[in-house]
């Protein structure tokens, strides 16, 4: 079977263009699933054969992985990472069918995003000091964020040639190598520009290459990095619940359906491949007007 894994991950690398993470998921996903595959045949890992593993087999795997306590949509993405690789195999003629083609995937509850309010978004970016080079950073990276909805991996990305302030906009790599340019609000201009002005000059050292975003060291700061910035200043102005960056690009586009902006248009900004991915915040625009309706109203 490893042969077959080791091809299967430089083909989802070579021709699918797939990230480092989702390339660790796939192969987490599938050495799991092969260690538990040779417990059940007592044999070796090494010595299953794709032909070994049939119907009955992912179904008990299935079923292992319930009674270990992993969630629906944990053991969902361990299917779809079987059934991926199965397609492969079929394709490749190394075996005649897929034995997932048959199983259904666990059903999964759609939770809502969360998101912030406008008026929280705008308390928690105007947060840090605009006379310090970290502060001056912290402003520029959390405007950025809130403009224009970008994944907190795609942020840390960014370099100096990816910002065009005279366009207001930011040229962004996103998932499978899809590059899309993104406009920026003119608040997140002016906070990129007095970064770029006194802020990153600061910080820069021998090692900082073209990065955009410096830690105080002066390398690219890194996903974690933006996550304890976000933490410092949820908690320096008290607000009362859990901020990810996710949850500013959730904001992001609630605001904008909220404020009138067609679903299409925020598909593309948030560079969804699909427009069903993006359907859920229509749900969270509903759900918001719904808690406004029954606050506001006398009779609610």
């Amino acid at each position: 079977m490893y042969p077959y894994i080791d091809n299967f991950i430089y083909y989802l690398q070579l021709e699918k263009n797939a990230s480092p993470h989702t390339l660790d998921n796939y192969q987490r996903d599938l050495f799991q699933g092969l260690d538990f595959f040779a417990r059940v045949l007592g044999k070796p890992d090494h010595l299953v054969l794709p032909e070994d593993i049939n119907r009955q087999l992912l179904r008990a795997f299935l079923a292992h992985l319930q009674s270990q306590g992993f969630s629906r949509a944990t053991i969902a993405r361990k299917l779809a990472t079987w059934r991926s690789f199965f397609r492969y195999l079929t394709r490749e003629e190394v075996i005649p069918a897929n034995p997932t083609s048959h199983l259904s995937s666990p059903k999964i509850e759609r939770k809502l995003p969360r998101f912030l309010f406008a008026d929280e978004c705008r308390v928690l970016v105007e947060a840090p000091p605009a006379d310090t080079p970290l502060g001056r950073r912290d402003r520029a990276l959390l405007e950025t964020l809130y403009a224009s909805g970008v994944r907190v991996g795609e942020l840390v990305a960014l370099s100096l040639d990816d910002v065009d302030l005279s366009r207001a906009c930011i040229r962004v790599a996103g998932k499978g190598a899809r590059e899309r340019l993104l406009p920026i609000g003119a608040f997140a201009v002016r906070a990129l520009e007095n970064y770029l002005l006194a802020g990153r000059p600061a910080l820069v050292t021998a090692s900082s290459g073209e990065a955009l975003f410096l830690n105080y060291r002066g390398k690219r700061l890194s996903a974690r990095g933006v996550r304890k910035i976000i933490d410092k200043y949820v908690h320096q102005i008290c607000l009362e619940r859990q901020v990810s960056p996710h949850v500013l690009r959730h904001s992001f586009a609630t605001h904008l359906l909220d404020n009138g902006a067609d679903l299409r248009s925020v598909q593309e900004l948030l560079g969804h491949a699909s427009l069903s991915t993006t359907q859920i915040y229509t749900h969270v625009t509903r759900e918001r007007l719904k808690e406004v309706y029954r606050r506001a109203h006398p009779r609610a």
